[in-house]
């Protein structure tokens, strides 16, 4: 039988996610640079201030910390506070609008405007709005504006994904990271303002989605040309890299199904049979991610990705991904009540508990290797703490709302 410190609604499961949630809380303080853009962070948590700081980490921390104010967690509203200032300061960029997609270790900024980088600048000022701090309404009006001039296709309803610094210059890559967190900002911008525009968006980007999926036995491609032609082949050549990997990644097919689910309760709060057409679809989407990519290899785990027979790719365990289906599995069942996702999210839990969390120094490792040894190649140290964070809450929430409109909500269960 399995350890009741790994099955859902239990006291000591609650109790083992509480631990791991206050954990990650104290463990990420230390990410406010001196003008509040978030440091990387080392294994231990320290600033590494010889890497880049991204502007999209900085808003993951703003929402980190909203929902660690929401939870009563001491300290988080200044740092709330110390990210907001970086967001309309040193990253935000004064000349050409939007956000730079960071700063370089010397101050300067990086090239490129991105629609992940803006799409988390929605979440964030969504979030702080939400937890009542000042600056984080402002911070939602203006990325949603900038959002709307230069990233949102009302044409496809979807997402263009790149554009040069000066916003003069679109890519004619397109791609599905972006709107997929572009759909979780829509819905936390909508939770937190009621204003249904947000909402409907997540819908048109979800019903294109779940389109591409099915037509791929549920595997989603990632990467399309500017006409939403799927390109099977991007990146065989470099299938581990960072935000742009070869082939179907099983992480994002969990991540994009607790999202679908979401979109589905909030959209159809009273119409279950129009909710479960998505939430069948979410299923078919989860199931296949795990059975292509859970222990598919000889090692407990989740592969990085898959080609498009659901073979491993790159056999990598990304902290990230277990996070991904910690999330879903708990949704799930919450939805359907089926015994199955119970047992994938006991699975998945006693994993984490016993490989993946890092008990000496907190936080969870990173990145391991086929054999689950820790290894650097792509997270080195403990970038940011917003996966994680998220897996302690998400699985006690009711799944249609975004988390931190949960949290103040009390819709704990």
């Amino acid at each position: 039988m399995t350890d009741r410190k790994y099955q859902i609604d239990t006291p000591e499961n609650r109790a083992f996610l509480k631990e791991q949630r206050d954990t990650f809380l104290r463990f990420g303080r230390q990410f406010a640079s001196p003008g509040g853009s978030a440091w990387y962070l080392h294994s231990d948590g320290s600033p590494w201030p010889e890497k880049n700081r991204e502007t999209f980490e900085t808003s993951r921390f703003a929402h980190c910390y909203s929902m660690g104010l929401l939870l009563g967690f001491p300290g988080s509203r200044e740092l709330v506070e110390a990210a907001l200032k970086g967001l309309a300061g040193e990253q935000k960029d004064k000349e050409h609008g939007g956000w730079y997609v960071g700063l370089k270790p010397d101050g300067s900024p990086m090239e490129g405007k991105l629609c992940y980088t803006h799409a988390f600048s929605i979440l964030a000022g969504a979030s702080a709005m939400t937890a009542g701090v000042e600056g984080g309404k402002e911070l939602l009006e203006e990325a949603a504006a900038v959002y709307d001039k230069f990233f949102w296709d009302e044409e496809e309803g979807m997402a263009r994904d790149v554009w040069n610094t000066e916003f003069t210059e679109c890519d004619d890559y397109r791609g599905m990271n972006s709107n997929m967190h572009s759909v979780e900002a829509f819905l936390a911008a909508s939770d937190a303002t009621g204003d249904e525009k947000w909402r409907r968006r997540a819908g048109r980007i979800i019903e294109r989605t779940v389109g591409f999926a099915g037509q791929h036995d549920w595997r989603l491609p990632e990467h399309y040309s500017s006409d939403w032609v799927p390109d099977l082949e991007c990146n065989k050549d470099r299938p581990d890299d960072q935000f742009k990997p070869y082939g179907a990644t099983p992480g994002h097919g969990a991540e994009w199904a607790r999202l679908i689910t979401q979109w589905a309760l909030s959209a159809y709060p009273d119409d279950m049979e129009k909710a479960g057409k998505y939430i069948t679809a979410a299923e078919n989407m989860f199931c296949r991610s795990m059975e292509d990519g859970w222990n598919c290899d000889g090692a407990r785990g989740i592969v990085y990705t898959t080609d498009w027979d659901g073979k491993p790719v790159v056999h990598d365990r990304m902290y990230w991904v277990l996070a991904e289906a910690i999330n879903t599995s708990a949704t799930l069942y919450r939805v359907t009540g089926k015994e199955k996702y119970a047992q994938m999210y006991a699975d998945y839990m006693k994993y984490l508990d016993e490989v993946v969390v890092d008990h000496e120094l907190g936080g969870w490792y990173s990145q391991l290797d086929s054999s689950n040894q820790l290894i650097e190649t792509v997270w080195p140290g403990k970038n940011d703490i917003y996966h994680g964070l998220q897996a302690t809450i998400i699985p006690y929430y009711k799944p249609g709302l975004s988390i931190a409109s949960a949290i103040k909500a009390g819709d704990e269960i």
